[in-house]
């Protein structure tokens, strides 16, 4: 009798165990929200994180479950918007600051003295403003967060010589900055958030442009080195790394410095950088308008760093470098590498001034291409914005290192295991990308000089500073795998196009 009630005692132990193991998988839940239009205002208060506090949200069980589960990484940049810009009247997000549905908050127009609110904006075409490393300093202006107009204006005023500019027509006197879109205007953007995860602490990891941030999204790092071939050669540069300016003819590595794709090859992690091939959606000095220069795979350029690495040369994978009608047919046959960056080409980057809607259909033809194909159960979709583009947002960026955060973005998960309506309110940055794919396929490794047997002397370990939250905190893999939400790629259009 005594050795049957011990074995009783054992089983009920067990279940015990097993119940609080789970229990410390599931971690935080959301309560989900119907959103049934772009008419829902934010009050700007954070909502309270979807979280039961006296559970773990994160554990040892559940990054192992996220291992067993995950396969394939997917991230999706498109380039130069706002979180307010885009999600400031998404509900219970941190958006723009309102009392009544009217905003409570302004930004001064030095051309009249008023002080312009946020407002919404139907047109399909933006201009945005300058969103270089001294373009973010006046933006945010000491934490005032009210440099946006000012900045806008005098950079209009070189590029509105010619009345005809695109940048001229659609700038409104350096006022479009204010505003703001919702599901009116990018109705899938909003029906992803609904559906699946929306960060609204998305920072862009540099307070830059984009060529910073696309050399932070791959390496945690943005610099110049005097030596291609020696990465203690590299200091750090904020805004103007110089490698990439080089001739596409000079096809001498320039980027000496430590990227993910030295790791990955190490560990046997397969990898794709997919490029859309046309011409470059952002300008070599993150100004508003320039001569646009060709995107294809063989050119290094702001958008396609990857051929400028020392690392990406001595391990022979240039050809992991492909236009992204390889990223389609690998979708389509169940052949994607374990992770994937896709970069537009300018016309469907949304970058001021191209189309909302054409960028909107490409990225969902992307995701429904991913959702369509064999490997949907095994994803995680990661989509952002690389930089602010010059749009207002209300949030200080923390401060991390002399090199940011830069300022906020949108910030989306995408997968069959992500929350459905939830919320992130975790600090963030592109960074976290990094730490994702390096905990999911490399064992946890990071990029650092101490441990990656590649040194080099960047300032901050990106993946370990304390502020940056931990994306796994998005999903639940627990729940069965959710099926595909395909949406239409051309959904119905805003009131209008154009001003």
């Amino acid at each position: 009798m005594k050795k049957v009630y011990m074995k009783k005692n054992k089983i009920v132990l067990n279940l015990i165990l097993v119940l609080m193991l789970l229990s410390s998988c599931v971690g935080r839940q959301s309560s989900g929200s119907t959103i049934p239009d772009g008419s829902g205002q934010s009050n700007g208060t954070p909502a309270s994180p979807n979280q039961n506090n006296d559970q773990p949200t994160i554990s040892i069980s559940a990054l192992d479950m996220a291992r067993s589960k995950i396969k394939h990484v997917i991230i999706i940049m498109q380039e130069n918007r706002s979180f307010d810009t885009y999600f400031g009247t998404f509900p219970g997000a941190d958006g723009i600051l309102m009392k009544d549905g009217v905003p409570t908050v302004c930004v001064n127009n030095p051309k009249t003295g008023n002080c312009v609110a946020p407002y919404h904006n139907p047109y399909d075409i933006n201009s945005g403003g300058p969103h270089n490393a001294a373009s973010a300093v006046a933006d945010i202006n000491n934490g005032n967060m009210d440099g946006f107009i000012k900045l806008s204006q005098a950079s209009l005023r070189g590029i509105c010589k010619d009345p005809n500019a695109p940048a001229c027509t659609v700038g409104k006197n350096g006022i479009d900055v204010m505003g703001y879109h919702d599901a009116r205007e990018i109705p899938n953007y909003w029906t992803y958030a609904q559906n699946f995860v929306l960060q609204d602490r998305m920072f862009e990891p540099n307070a830059s442009w984009s060529l910073p941030e696309h050399l932070f999204m791959v390496s945690g790092w943005s610099a110049d080195c005097s030596d291609p071939q020696n990465p203690m050669s590299c200091v750090n540069s904020l805004d103007q790394p110089k490698g990439i300016l080089m001739p596409a003819s000079d096809t001498t590595e320039k980027f000496a410095w430590t990227d993910l794709t030295y790791l990955m090859y190490k560990n046997n992690v397969s990898w794709a950088y997919y490029l859309g091939e046309g011409v470059e959606p952002d300008c070599a000095d993150g100004e508003m308008t320039c001569a646009k220069i060709p995107l294809n795979v063989w050119v290094p350029g702001i958008w396609n760093p990857l051929p400028r690495f020392t690392t990406v040369h001595e391990d022979n994978q240039l050809g992991n470098i492909q236009p992204v009608a390889n990223y389609f047919t690998a979708v389509k046959n169940g052949t994607l590498p374990a992770v994937s960056w896709i970069v537009p080409e300018n016309k469907v980057s949304e970058h001021p001034t191209a189309s909302i809607q054409a960028g909107q259909a490409y990225v969902t033809g992307l995701i429904n291409a991913a959702m369509k194909g064999p490997d949907w159960s095994s994803t995680a979709i990661f989509l952002s914005w690389d930089d602010w583009g010059g749009f207002y947002d209300h949030v200080v960026p923390p401060s991390v290192d002399e090199n940011g955060y830069g300022l906020r973005v949108p910030g989306l998960v995408i997968s069959p295991y992500a929350r459905k309506g939830y919320i992130d309110h975790q600090t963030l940055s592109f960074d976290a990308y990094l730490k994702f794919i390096e905990d999911i396929f490399l064992n946890g490794q990071r990029l650092d000089p101490k441990t990656d047997g590649r040194p080099d002397p960047r300032p901050t370990v990106r993946e370990n500073v304390p502020q940056l939250g931990d994306l796994i905190e998005d999903f639940n893999f627990v729940q069965p795998a959710r099926p595909a939400l395909i949406l239409p790629v051309n959904p119905q259009p805003g009131p209008a196009s154009t001003p």
